[in-house]
């Protein structure tokens, strides 16, 4: 696939480049809680600027019905943007609009625009193949005469919508660095990583996780299972799991994947119990065989943590999805920061696999340095190591 530095290589200096980012950032009303999306696009954005293009970016943020919605609007996005690039950014507050064309048009060499959140048009996610390209098209009018698309949005390239997929096929179209990088760490835990190759999955549900695990179950040497899905796998050991998240309709699924996976799963061997999801609630650590009803399993317990960080402690490879409790309360944090801290200790490639997991890195005040990559998308990950075709990234590789 051709790349952005192919594209800098042609020069674009006075032309109009489309950037589709992923600026899909968590907002507590207008506060930008994580703005690590945003930084992560920025060397494309400043690489495009200092070689003089007129830079139009474009994003989706959350899942907004195809029509505006004021709570997920990219204003605030737009703000931060103009902060980090220490230049302003133009934001316009429709997508293909008069305002939108109008700032499109009025933007200078060097300048940046950023138009509102794509998904407020239905036309971004249709599964209507047509209505999905006149809404391309429309994007693809506002590069002009000589202009050029770039995707560096990793996060979204699994989805085959109007501004990943279609708008590719109609401009010349590049790989953002952020994407070629993505694709490069990722192709190396699909083919010869060096071993141990250790894989941490956590998150709510078995069912998210179903296909990577198949997947990647014959190919690691340990797979550390915490986070809500580890107690659909304890129910398919014949424990209780209290008032636990509990996919019952997975547990014979999990019985598989115990038996097939035999000493390659590790699961956690002691639990913290809650008696209310809150960071009020009354707490205590049990044996995880030992779980009790009016209770619920919110982390991982020390005793878990110790086991997995000596799992952990002989890898060359980990790749890390999904926190290990909900980690957004204090309380329920220790098991995601004490694994987090013993896959950054690690000498050896550490993947972190966006999401939850790249978040918790940030809130729980660990160094992204310590980490090899830390990705910015964590569905477009788990895709790629399940094997699937990534939409965005096909479109890429035909251009």
């Amino acid at each position: 696939m051709k790349s952005l530095d192919d594209l800098l290589a042609e020069g674009v200096a006075g032309r109009r480049v489309l950037v589709r980012a992923d600026l899909n950032v968590p907002l507590d009303g207008q506060r930008i809680t994580d703005d690590g999306r945003i930084r992560a696009v920025l060397p494309t954005i400043t690489a495009l600027r200092d070689a003089g293009a007129k830079v139009i970016v474009f994003s989706h943020l959350g899942r907004p019905k195809g029509a505006p919605d004021p709570k997920y609007s990219l204003e605030p996005v737009a703000q931060r943007l103009d902060e980090l690039l220490g230049a302003p950014v133009a934001f316009a507050a429709d997508t293909v609009g008069p305002q939108a064309q109008e700032i499109v048009a009025s933007v200078a060499d060097g300048g940046v625009v950023l138009l509102e959140n794509l998904r407020f048009n239905a036309g971004e996610t249709s599964k209507d193949d047509a209505e999905r390209k006149a809404f391309a098209t429309q994007l693809s009018h506002f590069a002009g005469q000589n202009g050029a698309y770039v995707d560096d949005a990793f996060g979204a390239v699994h989805r085959k919508h109007a501004s990943v997929h279609d708008l590719a096929e109609l401009l010349p179209a590049y790989a953002g660095g952020l994407v070629r990088r993505e694709l490069e760490v990722l192709r190396t835990l699909t083919g010869t990583p060096e071993r141990p190759y250790v894989v941490v999955l956590g998150g709510s549900k078995v069912s998210d996780k179903l296909g990577v695990i198949d997947a990647l179950l014959p190919k690691v040497d340990t797979l550390l299972i915490g986070g809500g899905m580890c107690f659909t796998f304890l129910a398919a050991q014949g424990h209780g799991v209290g008032d636990s998240l509990l996919e019952q309709e997975m547990i014979d699924t999990c019985k598989r994947l115990l038996s097939e996976g035999g000493d390659k799963i590790v699961l956690p061997t002691d639990v913290v119990l809650a008696d209310d999801f809150s960071a009020d609630a009354n707490t205590k650590v049990v044996a995880a065989d030992k779980l009790e009803d009016g209770w619920k399993g919110l982390d991982i317990g020390p005793a878990s943590v110790e086991l997995f960080a000596s799992k952990l402690a002989g890898a060359k490879t980990v790749f890390w999805n999904g926190p290990m409790g909900v980690f957004e309360l204090a309380p329920f944090a220790a098991g995601t920061k004490g694994v987090a801290e013993a896959v950054a200790s690690v000498d050896g490639l550490t993947i972190v696999g966006g999401g939850d997991s790249a978040a918790a890195v940030r809130q729980l005040g660990i160094d992204e340095a310590r980490f090899g990559h830390i990705s910015t998308g964590g569905g477009a990950s788990l895709e790629f190591l399940e094997g699937k075709e990534l939409p965005g990234v096909a479109v890429l590789e035909r251009a």
